[in-house]
């Protein structure tokens, strides 16, 4: 039994990012896309929903204002870059709450919450390997793909990040440091300083006070330390 979802965004590329993954699971059903809540509500009364993935900050009506409206809701999962909404979200019983961009773990993770209706609960699709791992990131008004296994190491610039590549300029992207961790795989990623995240598989050699990534040495954190022995010692 296919899950029937609803994507609700007022950008683009972002239900560019949402439609990309459903169609990558077998067990999800996309019904259709919608700019705003008003449409999103003559779409529910025309077809069944199960799950409706819904942004938060909308023209004409928030997300969380939608839902209230309902009176017999789909399971919800929130998208929002604004990561203040989210009390508000899970007050609403909503399944899961994604922080944009979101990533296709994170998105197979929240799925795997929701059972819609009286089916059963669906098992977690397994997770991406790391060569399949990817995030996209807004530069320059478009939502730019970064495979993971591209990436070297991460550099915190207050409010952004550069992102180191194997092959290619570093794309620096609005985005904090601390924000882009909670979206990669700690199998696959470390933070060893409070401006660096690292690929595991790229690091070259490694003392205890740097860690040495395509010729590029890095500071371990007093912090990190005991993190880093744990990981590579």
């Amino acid at each position: 039994m296919k899950t029937r979802c609803l994507l609700v965004d007022d950008e683009p590329p972002a239900l560019e990012v949402l439609e990309t993954y459903v169609r990558e699971v077998a067990h999800l059903e996309l019904v259709g896309t919608c700019g705003n809540a008003l449409e999103a509500f003559g779409l529910l009364q025309q077809h069944p929903v199960d799950l409706l993935f819904l942004d938060i900050k909308m023209p004409k009506m928030l997300g969380t204002d939608f839902l209230r409206s309902l009176r017999h809701p789909p399971q919800v999962i929130f998208t929002t870059a604004y990561r203040e909404y989210a009390y508000e979200g899970f007050e609403l019983d909503a399944v899961d709450y994604l922080l944009k961009p979101v990533s296709l773990e994170r998105f197979l993770k929240a799925v795997a919450k929701a059972s819609p209706g009286d089916a059963p609960a669906l098992p977690a699709p397994p997770a991406p390997a790391i060569s399949e791992a990817f995030l996209y990131f807004r530069i320059d008004r478009k939502m730019v793909k970064v495979v993971l296994r591209d990436i070297l190491y991460i550099e915190g610039l207050k409010d952004y990040i550069k992102i180191h590549l194997v092959a290619g300029p570093a794309l620096v992207v609005k985005q904090t440091i601390s924000g882009m961790e909670e979206k990669l795989s700690e199998s696959n990623f470390m933070r060893i300083h409070r401006s660096f995240i690292v690929a595991l598989d790229k690091i070259r050699t490694y003392s205890s006070r740097h860690i040495e990534v395509a010729n590029q040495e890095l500071p371990i954190g007093r912090l990190f330390h005991q993190r880093v022995e744990e990981v590579l010692g």
